[in-house]
Formats: structure tokens, sequence, C-alpha cells
């Protein structure tokens, strides 16, 4: 079960660094490509939103074929996106391999998150997820720092090629520890699976997602132009900063699966809601340095908090043949959420109040997130009275 959990553990290092990675190169593939900050921001946009749209469809597609096949076909559509990013001869091409790229991202989350509970007994199911996303937390740990070095003092293309060479051993890896028992389900049909998406509980679980989880990356895609303008900080001291994230990012996520294994939804509000307030603080401590790096560590804790218990709300609404697709559909969330968090903060930078208002829209992104669980909970109380009767 532990080899098997930290085989997916390396494939989503892999997908998590090409996801997060350029956000640690925004200037230099601005200055390089000849686009402004905003446009090389749309680059996260456009994957994310090609997670949204590749993850229900590949889940759907593949739905009849063995889970760990899946996973390895997925890697290498990861690996071959990651070279043809390093190989793009401009901007418009490397739009096209990001959108190639992010394909994969969804259905190997979803997946591999179905694949993971099916690993632990019921009730560690959320701790089973969460170790499945400490790969993304290692990705934010030790592969954006490394690829913002790497793009730093060899170029951006330079992190990419590296970007692939994870893909290669994630791949290797994947298919040697994931055992063939984890199989699809080829007796479901399809309009049972597609059943789940008449439950209004898992498409407000979705919604949460997109809302609660956007706040993150409204002020994440611009940490490089927020540590270097407005905390007065080098360049080269971001990588050592995003160390400190992703520390606060591991943490969060083992965190929030515990609390989600205990009570989910009160995990789910307190973590929600702790996110909410530390994003409506930044303005407080982005001028000084000192105080920025303490906020980065303190937010990754409560961004990756979030992490387990959404992912877990919406396969608990989704017991039973829909799983997969739920599954796939919550990680679609997620990076709907991406996209949502970065395009209003390119929005905020280039047509509103700048970067310093940053914390301030990504706080009321969370917020709606946090009112939309509320208002799910306050659904499921008339139920659970009746069931008492």
């Amino acid at each position: 079960m532990s080899i098997a959990l930290l085989a997916l553990t390396a494939g989503a290092f892999g997908i998590g660094t090409t996801e997060f990675v350029i956000m640690g190169l925004l200037q230099q593939v601005a200055a390089d490509l000849q686009v402004s900050i905003t446009a090389a921001g749309l680059l996260i946009s456009a994957y994310a939103l090609g997670v949204a749209v590749g993850a229900p469809v590949l889940t759907i597609a593949t739905r009849r074929l063995p889970r760990k096949t899946v996973l390895l076909a997925l890697m290498v559509i990861f690996t071959l996106g990651n070279i043809a990013c390093a190989l793009a001869p401009n901007y418009a091409l490397l739009m096209a391999a990001r959108v190639l790229t992010s394909l994969a991202h969804g259905t190997f989350f979803g997946v591999g998150a179905v694949v993971a509970t099916g690993l632990v007994a019921a009730e560690r199911r959320a701790s089973a997820i969460a170790i499945m996303f400490t790969g993304l937390t290692a990705a934010t740990v030790l592969g954006v720092p490394a690829g913002a070095w790497l793009g730093l003092h060899y170029g951006w293309r330079a992190t990419f090629w590296a970007v692939a060479a994870v893909g290669v051993v994630a791949l290797l890896v994947l298919a040697i520890f994931v055992p063939r028992s984890q199989q699809a389900e080829p007796t479901v049909a399809l309009r049972d699976e597609l059943a789940v998406l008449a439950r209004p509980q898992v498409w407000l679980g979705l919604g949460i997602t997109v809302f609660g989880f956007a706040g993150v990356l409204a002020v994440f895609t611009y940490i490089q132009p927020l540590l270097t303008e407005l905390t007065g900080l080098s360049a080269a001291a971001v990588s050592p900063v995003l160390l400190v994230f992703g520390g606060g990012l591991a943490a969060g996520n083992l965190l929030g699966g515990r609390l989600a294994d205990r009570a989910l939804m009160p995990a789910l509000l307190g973590s929600l809601a702790a996110l909410a307030v530390v994003l409506f603080a930044m303005p407080l401590a982005i001028y000084t340095p000192v105080a920025a790096v303490v906020f980065m560590g303190v937010l990754g804790v409560v961004a990756f908090a979030t992490v387990a218990p959404l992912q877990m709300r919406v396969l608990e609404q989704a017991s039973g043949a829909g799983q997969n697709l739920a599954s796939s559909l919550n990680i679609a969330a997620f990076n709907l959420g991406n996209a949502l968090g970065a395009w209003m903060g390119g929005v905020v930078i280039a047509q509103g109040p700048g970067l310093a208002a940053l914390g301030w829209v990504a706080g009321l992104l969370t917020l709606v997130g946090l009112v939309l669980t509320w208002w799910s909970r306050a659904l499921e109380r008339p139920r659970s009275a009746l069931a008492g009767v």
C-alpha cells in the first residue's frame, strides 16, 4: 500500500511541477518571447482551462481501461508536452504545448485519487488523498524553486527539459509499483456514471472548489513580481521564498487530510475561513521582507489544508458508479479556480489598482467558496433531522 501510494505521489510531483513552475519564470518568458507579464500569466490560465476540459473528456474516454494503463498513458502525454514546451519557438506554440500538457493533469489526479482511496481503510481515505497530493506540495517545495533557479541561470527552456526528465522517472516508478489490480469498472454503464451529475451536492462541491481555491492562484500566479516589486527582494531571493511556501503546503496538506478524516465539514469550513483571513491580510505583510516570508509560509499551510477536504467532499457526495468522473471533475474545478484566480489577478494588475490589491480580490474569491460551503451544509440539515425522527 505504502509503495503504491508513493508511486502515485511521484506522478503527482511531476504533473504538479509543470503546472506551477511557470510562475517562477514569468518575467523570463515574457522578456524572451516579447510579451507582457499579464500575457505570460495567461499561460497558467490556459493550462488550467485545458485541465478543466481534458479531465471529464479523458475520464469518460478511458473509463473501461485498467486504471494503471490510464495513469501510464497520461504520463506519456505529460512528458511529450513538456518537451514541446522546451522547443516552442514563440508564444503561440508555447501556449499550445502548455494546453497539450494540461490534458493529462485532471484525469491523472482524478483517477489517482480513486486508486489512493482504494488502497486504505475507509477511515483513512482523506489521508490517502493527502499523501498522493504530497507530490503536488513537493513539486512546490522542490520543483518550482529548482525550476526558477534553472530558469534564472540557464534559461526557462532548461526548466522544461528538466520537467520532461521528471516525467520519464515518474513513468518508470508508476509502471513498477502501481498494482495491476487497479482496474476500471467495465460493468458500469455510461448513464450510471453520468447520473452523478444530477446530484446538487456534487455541483455545490465543485463550486466550493472553484471559488475556494481561486484566491490562492490570484496571489501565487504573480508571486515573482509581488516579491520583487512590492517586497523589494532580488530575483535570486524568489526561489528561497518559494521553498518556504512549499514547506507550508506540505504541512497544510497533511493537516487537512487528518482533519478531514476526523470531521469533514468542520475541516472544510475551518480551512476555507482561515484561507480567506490570510489572503485579506496580505497587504499588511507584503511590504516587509520578514513579514512577507512569514506570510508565504502561512499561506502555504492554509492553502493546502483545503485540498483533501475539498476532494473528499465531492467523492463523498458521488459515492457509487460516478466516483471516477466526479473526482476528475473536481480536479477540473481546482483548475477552473486556478484559471479564474490567475485571470482576476491579471485584470487587477493591468486595469485595476495593481499588485497591492491582489490580496483583497483573492480573499473575496475564497469567501464565495466559504458561503457555498455553508449553503451545502444547510441543505443537508433537513435530511439529517428527518433521519433522526
